[in-house]
């Protein structure tokens, strides 16, 4: 069995989401072979020295429970998200999480899937697509882990509070995947099924693309009081509520 979640957005303000996330790694998960994260499972990192912060183990409960799960038996892996892309190989090695790189294609005996965040697709968005390839690129991330974890923590707090307030602005089109750049990542990637997150619009959507048809499942954010994954348990994909 293999499991998929996304869009966490994990912090010290949401409690709840904490809670089911704690919950579904010492039990749902434990029955799992492989748990895939799309991305946004932090709603920020600021670097992999938060995970030791003396002033906030918020972190470092989370990675220890990843630890746990991943002690158990149960393969790990993340993709990272527009939230939490400076998780790096010090989280991977605390947390025995393996890192992927966006996009992934899983092939396995009965199905092949291609597995991303999504937000690469939201290319109508061209603010955060420039902001995007800024943060993604290696001398600005060296760059910015250099700055003290204090003034990193600050930089990442303004980054979302401009983010959220961004959003009120944007029109529902700009914030969801942009249907001919799908188009030609599902061709791309063999018209493999294909699941992401990021948008927080959770649908199963039926392409047709050069006549073959192809499912595009797209997960669910995470609530304070209810979560979704995805199960694949060798022939069939489903969503399951978690709460």
């Amino acid at each position: 069995m293999i499991l998929f979640i996304s869009d966490l957005h994990l912090s010290p303000q949401t409690p709840g989401v904490k809670r089911m996330f704690l919950d579904f790694l010492g039990n749902r998960a434990r029955s799992a072979e492989q748990l895939f994260i799309l991305g946004d499972l932090f709603e920020a990192w600021p670097g992999d020295d938060c995970i030791d912060d003396p002033e906030d183990g918020f972190n470092l409960a989370i990675v220890d429970a990843l630890r746990q799960l991943t002690d158990a038996g149960v393969a790990v892996a993340l993709i990272h998200g527009n939230r939490d892309f400076l998780l790096g190989e010090a989280f991977a090695a605390r947390s025995g999480v393996r890192l992927l790189p966006d996009p992934y294609v899983l092939s396995l005996p009965a199905w092949q899937f291609v597995l991303s965040h999504g937000d690469a697709l939201c290319t109508d968005d061209h603010d955060y697509q420039a902001f995007r390839t800024q943060v993604r690129n290696s001398a600005w991330r060296t760059a910015f882990l250099a700055k003290p974890l204090s003034e990193r923590k600050a930089i990442a707090n303004a980054l979302r509070q401009k983010s959220e307030s961004a959003k009120k602005d944007k029109t529902q089109y700009l914030m969801d995947v942009n249907p001919g750049a799908t188009e030609d990542f599902l061709r791309e990637h063999g018209y493999a099924t294909f699941i992401h997150g990021h948008t927080h619009q959770p649908a199963t959507h039926d392409h047709i693309v050069d006549g073959i048809h192809v499912e595009r499942w797209v997960m669910a954010d995470w609530h304070e009081a209810i979560g979704e994954c995805l199960c694949w348990d060798g022939e069939t994909l489903t969503r399951e509520l978690l709460t």
